[in-house]
């Protein structure tokens, strides 16, 4: 593949993002645990609004491990989720769903990133979905390899100079595609 053009990306695609560290500000040996922690990445609504031109689906797909902790609660992360999918939506950008792994490492629960078990409820709600015609942006190995096991095509948000797609940002992967 020499470049995202070469797929004829249109509505029949799927776009997978992960939400810490793509969407909003990571934050290191810690959880985003309410809204107030919860700061998007530069330019991401609005990128979000023109992905949402492009692709058919797009779904959010985050391993939630604080709430195995008992840092935050499955509420918390719900509040957390309806804010930034309003936010999205006043940017004119649109998440059909947001699917969360709450299991902690140890767990063998399946829905855990790299396990593709969130793409497969992904697609058992919404049977439209091909992997090979989808895409996962994520930022760590993990985001990747969940990708990857799915079937689908991936990028790296990473700074670092590695094997495959990447990009600075979500804002970048957008220009990639919007050319």
């Amino acid at each position: 593949m020499h470049s995202f053009n070469d797929l004829n990306i249109n509505k029949s695609w799927t776009l997978f993002l992960d939400r810490d560290g793509v969407i909003n500000k990571r934050l290191m040996d810690d959880y985003v645990k309410n809204i107030n922690e919860f700061e998007f990445l530069p330019d991401v609504p609005e990128a979000i609004a023109k992905l949402t031109k492009i692709f058919g689906k797009i779904f959010v797909v985050t391993n939630q491990r604080g709430i195995a902790r008992e840092l935050m609660t499955v509420e918390d992360l719900l509040l957390i989720n309806d804010f930034m999918l309003k936010k999205i939506r006043e940017a004119g950008g649109r998440i059909d769903k947001v699917y969360f792994c709450p299991h902690d490492r140890h767990e063998n629960c399946g829905c855990r990133k790299p396990a593709p078990g969130m793409a497969y409820q992904a697609q058992e709600e919404f049977p439209c979905i091909d992997f090979s015609r989808s895409i996962m942006v994520g930022d760590t190995q993990s985001d990747i390899d969940f990708g990857q096991n799915a079937g689908m095509f991936t990028v790296h948000i990473t700074p670092e100079d590695i094997r495959g797609i990447r990009a600075d940002s979500l804002a970048d992967f957008t220009k990639m595609i919007t050319g």
